[in-house]
């Protein structure tokens, strides 16, 4: 009984933990894509200020140029953590495909011992009709 216990609260971490890290991706990934919207539109503005946009003239912007590369490296991080998601929710799923089963071995062995000792108050119902059938 013991080790089904300590077994079901290890599925519920390791279930748990799972789900905080898929979670936790799709924060970064919503962050990154944020801060890559952000970067356009400094961009954007730096070129309407500047009047010059066309990465190859001699004038343009650094900064511009400095934000683009930074969107792209952002952008490039992101596609690569939505690689990441999607493992993270395979793995989500075998976690919670697990718990389910530990959860349902338990579930099966609890009513087996309902079944075999019944409950207290059960067995006092019986005692007490038994006795107001006896008097």
């Amino acid at each position: 009984m013991k080790s089904r216990d300590s077994q079901l609260r290890l599925r519920r971490f390791q279930a748990d933990d799972k789900r905080r890290r898929v979670v936790q991706i799709e924060t970064m990934v919503a962050e990154f894509l944020r801060i890559a919207g952000d970067l356009d539109r400094e961009i954007a503005t730096e070129e309407q200020r500047s009047g010059i946009a066309d990465l190859g003239h001699f004038a343009y912007p650094t900064y511009a140029r400095a934000a683009r590369t930074r969107r792209e490296n952002l952008l490039r991080s992101a596609a690569e953590l939505k690689d990441q998601l999607n493992d993270a929710k395979d793995q989500l799923e075998a976690a919670q495909a697990e718990l389910a089963k530990v959860q349902g071995l338990e579930g099966r062995e609890k009513a087996t011992e309902r079944a075999e000792f019944p409950a207290p108050a059960a067995m006092m119902e019986g005692t007490i009709g038994l006795r107001a059938a006896q008097a």
